[in-house]
């Protein structure tokens, strides 16, 4: 399964937790954060990073159903 990565500039912090957890799927990128990939194979540690973005700045798709972050 392919699912697509977003992070919302406007929303992101630069915390960090993301490239902490996965960094070889995300990285700091200046003041934001950005998916490495717009597009992944299935991976936990994407749905992990969107589940614990302060600022809630990262979504996971599969198509159109938001996989991430997790209810």
């Amino acid at each position: 399964m392919t699912w697509e990565v977003d992070i919302a500039p406007h929303q992101c912090l630069a915390s960090g937790s993301c490239a902490a957890i996965a960094p070889d799927l995300f990285v700091l990128d200046g003041v934001h954060a950005r998916p490495v990939n717009d597009r992944i194979e299935e991976d936990e540690r994407a749905l992990d990073a969107a589940d614990v973005c302060p600022a809630m700045a990262i979504t996971v798709r599969h198509g159109e159903d938001v996989v991430g972050p997790r209810p």
